[in-house]
Formats: structure tokens, sequence, C-alpha cells
């Protein structure tokens, strides 16, 4: 497998297939995404490989170690991503030799399967023996699109079964609102504090977990009106147990901009999720069900923002009742043993 990065969202993922593939699996990663905000956890077992960037970090090409698995008998999975250049040299050369190449990742681009770079990723595809996509149901809108292309999913997914569930807490000590996510403008933080400077009424915190560019705009803010007592910035956290115990002292954790994997983590932890309705959304939004695990308002207003979040509070025992149902609905489909079967499968199957 070759990736741009291995984030520690990754961790566990890598982990398994690393405990279930023993020496049949061997990871290849270079140290910083396109966003730099996004990196590498060291506590991967990967082969270093080198990211070198083009264009102001538009295109990519990676040199290193895994060009020697170019001509091998083996079965590759690289990035769905016609921005890394290097990967288009492997689906072409290994193509005519009947090797086995799978890519990994968006089954569309971020403006949708219309675009004008999505018939860059199809043809990605066609190369490619078989596609992987990031949710169910992206891969049934490709086998409908493209009918005699051979598409798996891997939803995803960050903790195993055993690891999800909430803390047992009362309902008194759920009481924070919770954001954990890069802090960059595309998610939209900033709009959240300000939306969140008009709820200084009701008996909550909002807590923010992670780092980005927009932090000091964040910080500034929070200065400024003096909301050091209601907010609290934790920078980025990886420890297990300490997301687990912010989670489980919160009544909702909000997607203020585009949803990512944190919508999973939530729903890990029998949390719902506080949604931003019309945005260019990532797969995961799949596990959305509204009235369920997930309460939508209007994209960039905050008084909707504010009616939504206070309606929540109203019903905070409906809620919180809901959190081991919320819990075991995501056991059925977002965990990280769910998301190896495709990957253990093509390597069975071949």
């Amino acid at each position: 497998m070759i990736q741009v990065v291995t984030p520690d969202y990754r961790e566990k993922f890598f982990g398994h297939l690393q405990k279930n593939l023993g020496n049949s699996f061997r990871l290849y990663s270079g140290d910083v995404d396109f966003q730099k905000s996004i990196k590498s956890e060291h506590n991967v077992l990967k082969t270093k490989i080198i990211n070198t960037f083009l264009f102001k970090r538009s295109l990519l090409f990676q040199f290193g170690s895994h060009w020697q698995e170019l001509f091998k008998k083996n079965i590759m999975v690289i990035g769905l991503n016609p921005r890394i250049i290097s990967n288009w040299i492997f689906l072409i050369l290994r193509k005519p030799l009947g090797l086995k190449t799978y890519v990994w990742g968006h089954a569309w681009p971020r403006k949708g399967p219309n675009s004008k770079t999505a018939r860059i990723r199809h043809l990605m595809q066609r190369f490619a023996s078989g596609t992987i996509t990031y949710s169910e149901a992206h891969k049934k809108e490709l086998m409908v699109k493209y009918p005699k292309l051979r598409i798996l999913s891997a939803p995803n997914a960050l903790y195993s079964q055993s690891e999800m569930g909430g803390l047992e807490l009362s309902m008194d000590e759920a009481k924070n609102i919770i954001y954990v996510g890069r802090l960059v403008a595309a998610k939209k933080p900033l709009f959240l504090v300000k939306a969140f400077h008009k709820l200084l009424d009701l008996d909550t915190n909002l807590i923010i977990v992670g780092d980005g560019p927009e932090r000091k705009k964040i910080d500034e803010y929070v200065e400024t009106h003096n909301l050091g007592l209601r907010v609290q910035l934790t920078g980025h956290i990886n420890n297990f147990n300490k997301l687990k115990e912010l989670y489980a002292k919160s009544l909702v954790s909000v997607s203020p901009g585009y949803v990512g994997l944190s919508i999973t983590q939530s729903f890990a932890f029998g949390v719902p999720m506080l949604i931003s309705r019309n945005e260019d959304h990532s797969p995961e939004i799949e596990a959305a069900k509204e009235s369920s695990n997930a309460v939508f308002f209007q994209t960039d207003n905050q008084n909707d923002f504010c009616l939504k979040v206070e309606e929540i509070f109203k019903s905070k025992k409906v809620f919180f009742e809901k959190r081991n149902i919320i819990a075991d609905l995501c056991k059925k489909h977002y965990t990280v043993e769910q998301m190896a079967i495709s990957f253990v499968q093509i390597l069975r199957d071949n």
C-alpha cells in the first residue's frame, strides 16, 4: 500500500491490517499531505518515502523504495488521486503486465460526479484492477454509473468495535458542545465560535479539539470577547481515553463546515452531531440519519445554528437516552474490522 501520509486517525486501521496480514502487508508513506496540516503519525509502522510537491502543491511525485515493487507480482493499493503523478506510472506500466493495482479513495472529487475532474478520476479507475471507495453509498453510485468496473467499499472508520460506546456518566455531566477536527477555513471553526458567543445563557461550554491555521483567529476572538471561561481550545489530541472522556461530557458534537471523519468518531461514542446542511460533505455524511443521530442547521446561519442548539438542549433527555443506540448503529458499519474486509478480500481473491 502506498499512501501520501499515514495520519494518526489511520493508526488503528493500519495496525489492524498489519496484525491480520503480517508479512503479506507492507505500507509506504511520505511525511506531509497536500494540506500541510495533515502529517504522518510516527507510531504507524511504515517505510518512509519522499513526497515532492510541484506547482504550489497542486501535484505530487513520490520517490523512494516503493519503486522496487513496480513490477513485482504483488497486489498494490494506491491513492485514487489524479494529482499524484507517480501513481499514474504505476497504473499504466502494471496494467499491460496483468499486475493487480487497486485505487482507494474518494469516488468523486469534492464537487461531485459531474465536475470536470471526475473524468480524470474515472480514467484512473479504468486503468486499475478495482476501486475501493470511502463509503458504501459511493460504491453503489459507482456501480450504477460504471457497471463494468470492480467496485468495493471500505467505510471510513477510526476505532475497533470493542472500543465503541461512551463512558457511563450522568445526564447532568453531559453538558458541553464539542468540535473535533482541523482548524481550517473549510471546516468553519471560527463561525462556530461566533455562533456560540450568542449562546452564553445556556449552561454549556464549547470544547474545540484540533489545530491549524485558523487557531490564531479563534484565539484572538476568544480573547477580545472574554470567552476564555466558556471556550476551551485543547489543541490536537490523539489520546483515545481523553477523547472518549471529552465526548462523554458533551451533549452534542458540531460540524460547522463540511463533514469529515469526526462524524463516525462522534457516533462511535454515542454523541449526536449538529451539521451544516449545504456543504460539499465528505463520504462519511452517509452515516448521518436526521432526527436519529444528526440535526442539520442552515449553512452559515448563526441564528438557525443557535435555534437548533437550544432545541437540542431542551430535548436533552431524548438525545442522552439515544447514546447506546447511536453507538450500536455505528458498530455495525464503521469499525476498523469492517473497513479492512475489502483489503483482505482482494488479497484472498488474487
